[in-house]
């Protein structure tokens, strides 16, 4: 019998639909967290086969553009994780510069289009 498929979702903003079916259409056990600390958390109890985060483009900080930043320096280091990324199209340039220093598996702009979601997860 084989194990289900883990999913962890972060949902810091939200202000969508709840995706929690399409997931598990998909074939994925779902776990969700409302910040990136409780993601990385996460992550090291048991780390997922795929990660669905947002991008939230944050100015004020410094010297990185999110707070996503982080987890995908922890991810780097779990091969066999996909990061899905869902992005205000507003900040795709900000996006697109934190594409080019990390791998991210999908990016799919609001609004989500449920099968561009479905095709990222297959």
């Amino acid at each position: 019998m084989s194990k289900q498929k883990q999913l962890l979702s972060i949902i810091e903003l939200g202000g969508y639909p709840d995706f929690s079916a399409v997931y598990a259409d998909a074939g994925y056990e779902t776990v969700t967290v409302t910040s990136v600390r409780k993601a990385i958390q996460q992550l090291k109890k048991s780390p997922p086969q795929a990660i669905v985060a947002e991008f939230n483009f944050q100015s004020d900080f410094r010297d990185r553009t999110s707070s996503l930043e982080s987890l995908l320096a922890v991810v780097e280091r779990l091969p066999g994780t996909r990061v899905i990324v869902l992005y205000e199209q507003e900040f795709e340039h900000q996006f697109r510069r934190l594409c080019e220093s990390y791998p991210i598996h999908a990016a799919v702009p609001f609004p989500i289009d449920t099968e561009q979601l479905k095709a990222a997860l297959a």
